[in-house]
């Protein structure tokens, strides 16, 4: 994770159509505590902007998402946090878990800033065996969690242990803390796992600005020893940061994977601001080898927003993974979203593939699953949309364009203020765009109103999934292929969707569907 200092502002080319300013946005809830009623917390995520589908922190800043866990039945997020405020600064580790990765329930701040150090990202593994030691067993459970994060202060970043010995309520700092210090200003992001064929933890760091990963190993989590690095490559015009390194199934190859290293940047993306690059090869437990030539980045999204991205560690059986989350901002603009009293929102949960394409493999990213449980059982919701509709404030679309849809396809989302944001497919151009010029009137951050666009291989038809969110939009074209991540900051909500100038696919297989707030009451 890294600060930007906040650029200014400019007006867009909206502002004459600017009407009572920021009036739509509600004041803030206090803190949703997680003893408090289902009902009291849905009221509380009821503000305008504020997302319905997408975990959001109940008041003040949130960025990375850190020690992304499953354990004894639960989902864990801790993620950067600012108790303090809306924008960067006390960085701490806020905490949430959920059974289902849809439904979340907030629990109390898990690390603090203490003694001028703050709790910069990291990971957090089931040490299932103590192999550390720190665990107290319980009978024949030996396990508990144990937390690796960055330590940032005084000059240094060093990487240090925590360990909950009540299923993450609760944590103590390991008193050997730091387990690794080389006296760096820039080393940072610990993400941790456990490697089976070496049978040892392996830690993925980055040394950001030099633009290297290195890798650590480990027999306890305690006693580190360098590997190997990995860089310079691939796009390196910032710091490198929030790397992740998993194994990844090749589609329709059963029993067939590569590796794939995750290295965000910032600033440096194709958009400009932050976002994150992979590399697709082999890891033998020492030493990431890339497959081919490094020189030419391959994007993870090609929108504007989604950063930080990290995988859940220790997914239950019968879930397929990788499974990753990452924060739907860009540190061009975070410190300005127009939210007033919260900032932040992490993405749904992707489940990652390769695919073989004539270019290689590719990185495939789709919703985890489980969004169908939030599809409105009033029939008059589920709709095939013709020409134009009212839009959900969060909804669920498909459609597929095909060879006999030529030009551009795609859907206006837009709202009595004439602001708008265009989702098109261009199978003549070969690309997905998201177009956010003209969706938000008077001021807005720099860097956020453009038109971004993401490619798109010929494949004769191009499905795409809009999943439209008040604030969030979350975009996934050729079955995940080309996945773009954008926010939205309307000064009043979205009502309308309709086709880009009538034109609708030939194909009809159209459908909206719309989504339940995750956080309303069940049953």
């Amino acid at each position: 994770m890294f600060f930007r200092a906040a650029p200014t502002v400019r007006a867009s080319g909206l502002a004459l159509l600017a009407m009572a300013g920021g009036a739509w946005l509600a004041a803030a809830p206090a803190p949703v505590a997680s003893s408090q009623a289902p009902r009291a917390v849905a009221r509380a995520y009821e503000e305008p902007l504020r997302p319905r589908i997408h975990f959001t922190p109940p008041r003040n800043f949130m960025n990375d998402p850190n020690g992304l866990v499953h354990y004894k039945g639960e989902y864990h997020l801790f993620y950067q946090y600012n108790p303090q405020g809306t924008t960067w600064g006390h960085m701490s580790w806020g905490h949430a878990v959920s059974a289902d990765l849809l439904h979340w329930q907030h629990l109390p701040v898990a690390l603090t800033e203490q003694d001028g150090v703050m709790v910069f990202s990291g990971s957090a593994v089931v040490d299932r065996d103590n192999s550390s030691g720190l665990c107290r067993p319980h009978g024949e459970d030996r396990s508990c969690l144990v937390a690796i994060y960055t330590g940032h202060g005084h000059g240094r970043q060093t990487q240090n242990l925590a360990v909950s010995q009540d299923r993450g309520r609760t944590w103590t700092r390991y008193a050997g803390n730091p387990v690794i210090d080389p006296g760096l200003k820039e080393f940072r992001d610990p993400k941790v796992f456990w490697h089976a064929a070496t049978r040892r933890w392996v830690m993925v760091t980055v040394l950001a600005d030099q633009h290297k990963v290195r890798f650590f190993g480990s027999p306890d989590l305690k006693t580190w020893t360098t590997l190997s690095d990995f860089g310079p490559a691939g796009a390196t015009g910032g710091v490198w940061e929030c790397p992740d390194l998993m194994e990844v199934p090749i589609e329709n190859a059963p029993g067939q994977s590569r590796w794939v290293l995750d290295v965000d940047i910032n600033p440096g993306a194709p958009h400009g601001g932050s976002g994150g690059q992979y590399f697709v090869g082999t890891f033998d437990g020492t030493r990431f080898v890339p497959d081919g030539p490094t020189d030419t980045p391959r994007w993870v999204d090609h929108g504007k927003d989604f950063y930080a991205s990290m995988s859940f560690a220790d997914l239950p059986a019968g879930v397929p993974g990788p499974v990753w989350m990452g924060w739907t901002s860009n540190w061009q603009y975070a410190n300005e979203e127009p939210t007033e009293t919260w900032r932040g929102a992490q993405s749904l949960p992707r489940r990652l593939r390769l695919r073989r394409t004539p270019d290689g493999l590719r990185l495939v990213q789709q919703p985890a699953g489980g969004l169908s449980s939030l599809f409105e059982k009033d029939g008059a919701r589920h709709q095939v949309l013709a020409q134009r509709a009212v839009l959900p404030e969060a909804a669920d679309i498909t459609f597929v364009v095909g060879r006999g849809d030529a030009g551009e396809i795609g859907l206006r989302l837009y709202n009595e203020a004439g602001e708008e944001v265009r989702i098109a497919v261009s199978a003549d151009r070969r690309e997905l765009s998201i177009d956010r010029r003209y969706s938000r009137a008077g001021t807005t951050p720099t860097g956020y109103a453009e038109r971004h666009v993401g490619p798109l291989r010929a494949t004769g038809q191009v499905p795409v999934r809009v999943l439209i969110d008040r604030s969030v939009l979350e975009v996934f074209a050729n079955e995940g292929e080309t996945v773009m991540t954008e926010r939205m900051y309307p000064t009043r909500p979205y009502t309308h969707i309709e086709w880009i100038d009538g034109r609708r696919p030939v194909s009809a297989s159209t459908r909206l569907m719309a989504l339940r707030s995750i956080w309303a009451p069940r049953g």
